[in-house]
């Protein structure tokens, strides 16, 4: 039972984290937990027990009768007043999994019409105040998209409603820095640790030079790109390909990198 006066439930006072499961276990575990105490500290949160949301874990995955899903972490600021005051506490934990299949290879983004604000008080930070993502994936599913990819206040690219972006320009491959306000991706972190990757801001005009495009995200894994708004890549994605390989026989490799 979630009380009504959840402050997760009424502000978004609240952070999460979604794993992919495979039929080995949850992806990643000490990465994402990582990053869960990093959001929590930046809403002044309590800092989550690791060894509790674990033991969470292992209790939605165990009896599953389903290969691949999604898990869902959420840590909530726990009972608040019925405003924007800080919540009361104790913090409220979640854990749910569901079944997911996986991601199509290659897929199409447009540009959202929003922007990041890479200097909000927010900013990298994965909060359960989703309400813009929402909408403007909605925006991107009206244009025969799977992702929409904000550009920041400077006028620089950011990432997606879920996800990291990179590009490829000859054999280079760029993605903007966290200082442009994306958020940490776990996908991100591995490939910038398992390939070379650069890191810098990009403009918009730049992005219709690059050679190919990707996207990434824990569900997602590596996804190519094959149009951007009106703009069409080559079939022919030999970096894309090559960083996609790589990660996917690292994280076979290892379920907790």
């Amino acid at each position: 039972m979630i009380p009504g006066n959840d402050h997760g439930l009424l502000v978004g006072d609240a952070v999460f984290e979604t794993l992919k499961v495979t039929e080995r276990g949850a992806f990643a575990v000490r990465r994402h937990l990582n990053r869960l105490s990093r959001s929590a500290a930046a809403l002044h949160l309590p800092p989550p027990d690791h060894g509790r949301i674990r033991e969470a874990i292992d209790a939605v995955i165990d009896g599953r009768d389903f290969p691949r899903g999604k898990l869902r972490i959420t840590y909530t600021g726990g009972n608040g007043p019925l405003g924007s005051e800080a919540a009361y506490g104790p913090p409220t934990l979640l854990a749910a999994l569901a079944p997911a299949d996986p991601a199509a290879p290659i897929t199409s983004i447009v540009t959202a019409p929003w922007t990041r604000n890479e200097r909000g008080a927010l900013a990298g930070v994965k909060s359960t105040s989703y309400a813009e993502n929402v909408r403007t994936l909605g925006y991107a599913a009206e244009r025969q998209a799977s992702e929409a990819i904000f550009l920041n206040t400077a006028g620089h690219v950011c990432e997606g409603t879920g996800t990291n972006i990179f590009l490829v320009f000859g054999d280079t491959i760029v993605t903007p820095p966290l200082s442009s306000g994306p958020l940490a991706g776990i996908t991100r972190e591995l490939i910038m640790e398992w390939s070379p990757v650069e890191e810098r801001d990009l403009t918009e005009e730049e992005t219709k030079r690059a050679d190919e495009v990707f996207i990434t995200s824990s569900m997602r894994d590596v996804q190519r790109i094959e149009r951007w708004d009106d703009l069409i890549f080559s079939p022919a994605r030999p970096i894309t390909e090559a960083v996609a390989t790589a990660f996917a026989e690292r994280s076979q490799a290892d379920l907790d990198p």
